[in-house]
Parts: structure tokens; sequence; C-alpha cells
């Protein structure tokens, strides 16, 4: 893991934002700032805002749909490096990490560290200051189940703020940082993560068994990281450039939480999982596929994942709007088969369905 910081990139007059996301879909923006410092990253972001100019914050570009016509503005792309731990054998590691180290990057450095909490989310794209935002989950584990705090500029007042996590507002897919878009910029994100050689607990059925080990089961986490990578893989969900399935935001559609009366509605067959506050969680994939949307399902350059029914992706020569278009038809046929609504998890930019 680096901790070294290099001198930014001269700033863009414009940029294709089609090459800063792993769709390869968005228009151009008005300028591009590579900030690799967090001096830089602050000075930028202050400097747009005292013009009033329109600030883009630009992570790993793994989580936004940016519309043709691009960002009228300023697009700030993270690119700041540090890590710091302070290992203890009674408190763990304390690690305080830049928003822009690469986050698998991370997860692998805390798997060979010995750090452990963080292992299940191996293989997820985009940056480090991008999980706190979307409070990102994967078999069985969030995020900010490891966090200790969050460091921020708060452009409403100029200054810089620390959240401990309790006040982060974390939810599923969700926190007080997504809960207010734009006004708060993450720096760096602290974990507090115990020390060992096995994982925590293995929390998600499918991981368990390719693990060969029971729910709730303990396991070195080297070998949780390769199952959870090989699991993504075959699902597409591992960036490859060669892969035109992996040319997505991973999960376009977060799974629905709802009512136990709304639970109550859907065919008898359908995933149920307990939900925060009585609620129930199912699968937006199921529902996608019995409302006839199969894996492939193709609308001219776009397409389901061949591989998993949650991911849109481009084949090559798309557009936003050619996008936009499938998730419609999928929103759209999920609820008029089950009565629900199929909730976007990418962040929309300047486009919506």
């Amino acid at each position: 893991m680096s901790t070294s910081v290099t001198a930014a990139e001269p700033a863009a007059a414009s940029a294709l934002l089609a090459d800063q996301t792993t769709r390869r879909l968005g228009g151009a923006a008005r300028r591009l700032v590579v900030a690799e410092t967090e001096a830089d990253l602050v000075s930028a972001i202050r400097e747009a805002d005292a013009s009033s100019t329109p600030v883009l914050v630009l992570g790993g570009g793994s989580n936004l749909v940016i519309g043709d016509d691009g960002f009228d503005g300023t697009v700030v792309k993270v690119a700041t490096r540090g890590v710091d731990a302070d290992v203890g054998s009674c408190g763990g590691a304390v690690v305080t990490v830049a928003a822009g180290e690469n986050w698998d990057d991370f997860v692998a450095f805390a798997v060979a560290q010995g750090w452990v909490g963080v292992e299940t989310l191996s293989g997820i794209p985009g940056l480090v200051g991008s999980t706190p935002i979307q409070n990102v989950g994967a078999y069985g584990c969030e995020v900010s189940q490891t966090i200790a705090r969050v460091r921020t500029l708060d452009r409403r007042t100029g200054q810089f703020a620390t959240f401990a996590a309790a006040d982060c507002g974390f939810g599923y897919r969700w926190s007080r940082f997504k809960a207010e878009p734009g006004r708060h910029v993450v720096l760096q994100v602290t974990f507090q993560l115990p020390l060992g050689d096995l994982s925590a607990p293995v929390r998600y059925a499918e991981l368990a068994s390719t693990l060969g080990v029971e729910v709730g089961q303990r396991t070195p986490m080297a070998a949780v990281r390769e199952a959870v990578l090989a699991i993504r893989g075959r699902k597409g969900m591992v960036l490859d450039a060669d892969d035109h399935d992996t040319w997505s935001a991973g999960s376009f559609f977060m799974n629905p939480v709802l009512t136990a009366d709304q639970a109550a509605t859907l065919p008898a067959d359908a995933p149920r999982y307990p939900a925060p506050g009585d609620m129930v969680k199912t699968s937006a994939a199921w529902l996608i596929e019995r409302a006839g949307f199969g894996r492939g399902h193709a609308r001219g350059p776009v397409s389901l994942s061949t591989k998993h029914t949650l991911a849109l992706t481009n084949r090559g020569g798309a557009t936003t709007d050619d996008l936009l278009a499938l998730a419609r038809e999928v929103r759209d046929g999920v609820q008029q088969r089950f009565g629900v609504v199929l909730v976007p998890e990418p962040v929309m930019v300047n486009c919506q369905i």
C-alpha cells in the first residue's frame, strides 16, 4: 500500500467523463482537476464554490451514471494517497486512509496485515472515500461495521468536520453524506479493525457454502478474500477491461426493503430477509428475473450482464440514454409484475430514469 504523494497532474480544460467511469458512458466536463493532495482537493473545491461553479467530486467512477450532455462545471478527481495505522494488541488496528486510495487495494493490504473485518468487501470497485457515502456492503458485511470516523470538508460551512460512526446516519446503502448530496467531501476514513488470522464470522450462505463452512464460523481471511473474488468474478463484478459484463457499476438496483404487508403480496418463493424496523428485504435480482428479464437481456448496445441480472452493461458504443432506456424497461416491468418499484443504486448526474 503506497503512502507516497506525487505532484498533481495538470488540470485539463475539458474531459470526456466516459473515460473516467467503469461504464465508459458520459459526456464532457467543462474542466477536470486531478487532486493528488488533500490541500489540492480542498483548494479546487473552495475555488469552484467561491465562483459559484458547479462541482462534481469524482472517485473511481464505479457508482455513477453521467448523462450524455456531461457536466457543465468543474470535475474534481480525488487521487489522494496515504495509509496511517496505529496498531496495538488491545485496541487492534486504527487505520486512517486517504479518500483517494483504491478500495480493493486497501482490502488486500488489510488482509495481508491481519486486520479483520473488510475481507468480505473484496473486489468492490472504487475508492475508499466513496465507501461511507453509499455504506457499501456485500456478503453479509457493510463498511459501516468497521468505520470509526469520517473526516470531511463541509462545503456549506467551508470548514472541516469529523463524524464518529454513530453520527454518520448509516443504513442500508445510506448515510448522512448521501442524504445531503454534495455537501460533505470525504477526505479520510478511519477504520477500527481487530487483529487476527481468521475472518469475521461468515454471515452469507453463498459465501459459507463456497468456503465449506457453516454460517457464523470463522475461516482464514485470505481464503475469504479469495472466495469472494471468485464469486464476484463469476458474476462479472470484478473489473476487467476485456469483459463487457464488467462495463457496469455493479448492481444497478438496490434490493427492495418492504413492509410486512408489501412482502406478503410477493409469491411464496420470493426471497425474504429480516431488515431493521420490522421490515423485509427481498432480492432485486429475483424480481428482475421473474419479471421476464433474464441474463443478457438486451436493448440495442446495452444489456443485462450475461452473468448477473443486477448489472446493466455497456456492450460497446452505447450512450447513457441507451442505458437509461433499459433501466426504465426493467423497473417498469418489475413494477407491473410485482407492484415493487426498484430504486437505482448509482448516483445520477445530469440524468434520471
